[in-house]
């Protein structure tokens, strides 16, 4: 599920992956059996029991899953790192992760994700996993086409099917896209003084998104479908993470391909007031924070932003950052005041991310009485 890049290009995405790592902390990293490569990995004897703080990250190299993986050890987590192809072990390596800079906690296996077998195994011994992988398109041009998305709904049942055999996984974390929330018709009408409230409860409608071509929100909704569908009725606590377009430092190489796809009908998203942005930190902390609160009062979806793009001047920088002319502005008066009718929210998240913030500083002055 990889992309083919150029030289160049992975070099200077493994930098940006090294940068981001010394930024999340440093430290001696664990004594682990060694993989090719010398990376550190960890077979699924070597887990026991299951270890609560023990999790698995599937996409762990991609640009949210690097952030996720990071706010993880940040957090005290010991990460499994399920890794697809040579090309995600190489730049690992490279990375430096489990050198004498990198992380402590950290490990590497081999899983495809279309295996159920190698996806047990690579679970073995985790209490949770965040399902982060995507399908993209290995020519890295179209971003997404029709064919893959039936390859992300399989991947999804199997990743679900995976952590309900694997006797020691209690929870799963699914990134999903705020794409599977926002493609539908109108429920008001356009004369009507209110705007529809786009949340957790609205799904993209499949029919709108074959009419208008829009495959990667097609096989984000429907592969999301599908995970609720494999864990429903099973002994499984499952949430689902739909985030708006992921940017931060690097999302223009490391995340473009995602990016292109993503803003396929951006001009119609932004004239409806949908098109929003979530910062890559931001997105890797909400994926952990739900994570947590699993235990107590996180459950169903949530939607995940910190930016609508609502002004001309707004859609042009991120243009410009993309490095995509015309993609969302094309056709579009971006200068002109325009009604928007629809309106997202996040309360759902905003509310449990105070909550756990408010529970973090607790512990933290607890500890230091």
């Amino acid at each position: 599920m990889g992309v083919l890049r150029s030289t160049v290009t992975l070099e200077a995405e493994i930098e940006e992956m090294r940068e981001t790592l010394l930024r999340g902390g440093g430290g001696k990293a664990e004594t682990g059996k060694a993989g090719p490569g010398g990376v550190q990995r960890r077979s699924a004897g070597d887990a026991g029991g299951g270890d609560g703080r023990m999790v698995c990250v599937t996409g762990g190299i991609s640009f949210v899953g690097f952030a996720i993986v990071n706010r993880l050890l940040d957090r005290g987590y010991t990460v499994r790192l399920a890794l697809e192809t040579q090309e995600d072990l190489d730049k690992l390596r490279e990375t430096e992760m489990f050198g004498e800079m990198g992380r402590d906690g950290v490990w590497a296996v081999m899983a495809n994700a279309m295996d159920l077998d190698s996806l047990c195994q690579a679970f073995e011994g985790c209490a949770g996993v965040f399902h982060t992988s995507s399908v993209v398109d290995p020519g890295g041009l179209a971003g997404y086409s029709k064919h893959m998305t039936d390859k992300e709904v399989r991947a999804a049942e199997l990743v679900i099917e995976a952590c309900v055999r694997t006797q020691s996984v209690r929870r799963c974390v699914f990134t999903s896209s705020l794409l599977a929330c926002v493609w539908r018709a109108s429920s008001s009408p356009r004369n009507g003084r209110c705007s529809t409230i786009v949340d957790e409860n609205c799904w993209s409608d499949q029919s709108i998104c074959r009419d208008k071509k829009l495959w990667f929100a097609l096989g984000k909704t429907m592969a999301e479908k599908a995970a609720w569908r494999a864990a429903r009725g099973r002994d499984l606590k499952l949430v689902t993470i739909c985030p708006a377009l992921i940017t931060g430092p690097g999302f223009r190489r490391r995340n473009s391909t995602n990016a292109i796809a993503y803003l396929k009908g951006a001009q119609e998203l932004f004239r409806e007031g949908l098109l929003a942005t979530i910062s890559v930190e931001k997105a890797a902390d909400a994926h952990v924070s739900v994570y947590e609160a699993m235990s107590s009062t996180a459950c169903g979806r949530y939607i995940c932003y910190d930016h609508i793009v609502r002004r001309g001047e707004e859609a042009a920088e991120l243009e410009r950052q993309l490095g995509l002319p015309n993609r969302i502005s094309r056709d579009v008066d971006v200068d002109a005041d325009h009604r928007t009718w629809f309106e997202l929210s996040n309360r759902k998240l905003s509310r449990l991310l105070v909550s756990s913030r408010r529970r973090c500083t607790y512990d933290t002055y607890s500890t230091l009485q």
